[in-house]
């Protein structure tokens, strides 16, 4: 019980770098200590995380941008497609629903005049096509409700519709949202924003009953592509004849799996020498969970956990070795 602490602390340190990739320790800003509760609840959460990740192989939600209109002509486009040219239900960011291919103009006029005017054709971009996706088995209308939640908490004050596709693989919803908000304020998601909302939507379908994680593929070992919409659209066109590589293999990619894969061995190393069996347990899953990843070298896995070894100073890893 006494190395429960130390544990606790070694999860918060390396836990943060796993699943709040945010919240890395900056070195040269020292990080306010917590408290032994929020040390506790911040170390349980982890805990959950990694079980969810390791043990359970929690489905996984997607969020992706898949464009975005520089015009007029190309939002009203985008409505056209997502609502299956009127047949579909469009929900906008008030909750009201119209459905027919003769709402569909009514609606671009209120995108059109509904703030600083959109032109037609322009330089700049007016809105901003997001999809939120679910793997195949999961419910549709929960789906929709929890992309709905996200919305409320991610896009508010800005102009929005959402669609729910369930006539597919994968129930998924598309959602375009006007780039400028009703105070002026212009969207410009980066990849900080597309990891929240990940981790928001992941937390709306799970206030749903539905199990769902938003762990980074790095974390999973994963490295694939996933390929844009309008890759897709231009191939099947017969605009684009080249494919995009299946899997990333830039030095960037493969210096981040690296440090995942230590960065998992030095949670396991902790949870190994835990006086609690449950975390013992943990420390033996993220051991198999390790020689399972399809983008770790043998050298770089441990062959059990009982060689794990024990946290009782800080340990020093270079990522880059």
């Amino acid at each position: 019980m006494s190395q429960a602490p130390n544990i606790d602390g070694v999860l918060i340190q390396w836990g943060d770098r796993l699943f709040y990739p945010g919240n890395r320790v900056v070195k040269t800003r020292p990080q306010p200590k917590l408290g032994a509760g929020a040390a506790r609840q911040r170390a349980t959460a982890i805990r959950e995380r990694i079980e969810a990740t390791v043990v359970r192989r929690a489905p996984q939600v997607m969020v992706k941008v898949t464009g975005g209109g520089r015009g007029m002509k190309a939002i009203a486009a985008h409505f056209r497609y997502i609502s299956k040219n009127g047949r579909l239900d469009i929900e906008d960011e008030r909750g009201e629903t119209t459905r027919g291919k003769d709402t569909l103009p009514e609606l671009a006029d209120d995108w059109r005049f509904g703030g600083t005017l959109i032109d037609d054709i322009g330089d700049r971009r007016e809105a901003f096509n997001i999809m939120l996706s679910m793997p195949r088995g999961t419910d549709p209308l929960t789906v929709q409700r929890a992309a709905r939640e996200f919305a409320k908490a991610e896009l508010a004050d800005h102009k929005y519709v959402m669609v729910l596709h369930d006539h597919q693989a994968n129930p998924h919803v598309h959602i375009s949202v006007r780039a400028e908000s009703k105070h002026g304020k212009r969207l410009n998601p980066r990849k900080a924003d597309l990891h929240r909302w990940r981790e928001t939507f992941a937390e709306k379908l799970r206030g749903h009953g539905v199990e769902a994680e938003a762990t980074r593929q790095a974390t999973r070992g994963r490295d694939r592509n996933y390929e844009s919409l309008w890759r897709i659209k231009a191939r099947e066109d017969g605009r684009l004849r080249t494919r995009q590589a299946a899997t990333k293999s830039s030095p960037q990619a493969r210096s981040t799996r690296t440090e995942a894969v230590e960065t998992w061995m030095q949670v396991g190393r902790a949870l190994a020498v835990s006086g609690d069996q449950a975390d013992r347990d943990l420390a033996r899953s993220i051991a198999t969970f390790i020689r399972e990843m399809p983008s770790t070298t043998p050298s770089a896995v441990p062959s059990r956990a009982p060689e794990l070894r024990p946290v009782s100073k800080p340990i020093d890893i270079d990522p880059r070795r």
